[in-house]
């Protein structure tokens, strides 16, 4: 267990940072004309996809992050285990915005007010002894962060047809695909930077077990709810949806006509930084439509620290209840042991994470073709498994013939995976169309030295696919 507490109390405390507050201010009115930018590039053709009916139809008729900064705090320096430094951050911005949106059927509405509030994570790697220094760096919020607008003109109307939390989970679900950990939003420093040396991989897993909540009443119900409860007997029938991070949510089944429900259900989830929140949302499962009993947190680090169990208190709206949960957790390293790795085909608990492998596609090299033309990108297969980097299109000033992807695909292993393992395919596409491929052998990797198999892959018509396949093994946290 020392080697974990070191590692969950190696922080010698946060400092200051009114010198990068000073920095921010005088880069302020550059860094709104670029992020008005990437704003209006990333953000306005997702409405189209994100939002429903009319809505759909939103833009930004002006855009303007406003004249106040955002306010950084409480900074946190770590050095990583692989040559590089991390800045931990609370940042906070109370922008006076003046922004215009507009719609089809959609009355023009502003946005007048962003309250922003959350723990940002700066990786800056690798290190080089080449100015300028540092290869690159990786921005992140190191759980989602908090963030409410306010509207102006026809603010009302927002408020009654639901564009406010419309509008922020479009902006929030962007951010988390984009910036939350895992995700990491990569800005290279020095253009010849290697992305293999870049990237941080995952920490570990959590094996967290939702064990047995308490004093579960329910919340208050509409009318229509309430009628039907004086049909059938109001006793909640709950279960739990839990998350860390941007990684994908797991249920619990739901226990019927219980108080006091007990699940002891077992979930392993892949972990990016010991501070990452565990989510736990409590819901009643109804006939009309799910009621939010309440929601308990903690982090991955609070947990462990009070030994491996919490009880923790269900919160509604805010405001605390009479409920409480109490979850169990168990902290498994990531290490480059075949032998670990192997001797964990005999756990075949359902869903149970007894490794993870990791591909990372920098570039490709060599296409050929109209220039035009092009739209190139990856696409990496394991099994059932399959990803896709983001295409590329030729813009004045980018090598479309070489393009760089940088982009991380992490697929945890089970047991049933290890039973009778695939081979993986890299497969370069042009738009829709596979130009060749590349088969990596998985025991090829298995058995590569620290079991990682990196080089330039040949795909065929000339072209090359560099990436680095990983295979590791789990091994209890002490």
């Amino acid at each position: 267990m020392a080697g974990l507490l070191n590692k969950l109390t190696a922080s010698g405390g946060t400092e200051s940072a009114d010198f990068l507050n000073d920095i921010v201010e005088q880069l302020w009115p550059n860094i709104n004309i670029a992020g008005c930018r990437m704003v209006k590039e990333i953000v306005e053709p997702m409405f189209s996809s994100m939002l429903p009916g009319p809505l759909a139809t939103l833009r930004f008729a002006k855009l303007d992050l406003g004249p106040v900064p955002l306010r950084i705090s409480e900074v946190d320096v770590h050095k990583t285990d692989h040559n590089g430094i991390k800045l931990d951050m609370n940042v906070t911005w109370e922008g006076k915005s003046d922004i215009d949106l507009v719609g089809n059927m959609v009355p023009k509405f502003g946005i007048e007010h962003v309250h922003l509030k959350g723990r940002l994570s700066i990786l800056l790697a690798p290190l080089t002894d080449v100015i300028p220094l540092i290869g690159a760096a990786q921005v992140a919020f190191i759980n989602p962060p908090e963030l409410k607008l306010d509207f102006t003109n026809a603010a009302n109307i927002a408020d009654c047809f639901l564009v406010d939390k419309a509008v922020r989970k479009v902006i929030l679900n962007i951010v988390s695909s984009m910036a939350v950990l895992p995700n990491r939003y990569l800005v290279k420093l020095d253009s010849n930077n290697d992305y293999f040396k870049t990237y941080l991989p995952h920490i570990g897993a959590l094996h967290l077990t939702v064990g047995k909540a308490v004093n579960i009443n329910g919340p208050k119900k509409s009318g229509a709810k309430r009628f039907l409860d004086k049909i059938v007997k109001d006793i909640p029938d709950c279960y739990c949806k839990v998350r860390i991070g941007a990684g994908e949510e797991w249920r619990t089944s739901t226990k019927k006509n219980e108080h006091n429900p007990e699940w002891n259900e077992t979930h392993d989830f892949l972990v990016a930084d010991h501070d990452q929140r565990v989510i736990i949302d409590v819901q009643d499962d109804d006939l009309v439509g799910d009621d939010d009993v309440g929601i308990a947190t903690t982090t991955v680090k609070d947990i462990l620290l009070a030994g491996g169990s919490q009880e923790l208190d269900i919160i509604h709206d805010g405001i605390p209840t009479d409920a409480k949960i109490t979850v169990h957790a168990k902290f498994f390293n990531f290490v480059d042991d075949a032998s670990v790795l192997t001797c964990s085909q005999g756990d075949m608990s359902e869903g149970r994470i007894v490794g993870l492998a990791t591909v990372l596609i920098a570039s490709a090299l060599g296409l050929q073709g109209q220039r035009d033309e092009l739209n190139p990108s990856i696409k990496v297969t394991w099994g059932t498994k399959e990803f896709r980097t983001a295409a590329k299109s030729y813009s004045p000033g980018t090598d479309i013939f070489n393009p760089s992807f940088d982009q991380a695909f992490q697929i945890p292993i089970t047991a049933d995976l290890l039973a009778n393992p695939s081979d993986f395919k890299i497969a370069l596409l042009n738009k829709n169309s596979e130009i060749g491929f590349a088969e990596i052998l998985f025991l090829d990797v298995l058995n590569a030295p620290s079991l990682i198999k990196e080089e330039s892959f040949d795909v065929g018509s000339g072209a090359t696919v560099r990436a680095s396949v990983s295979l590791r093994g789990l091994r209890l946290a002490h």
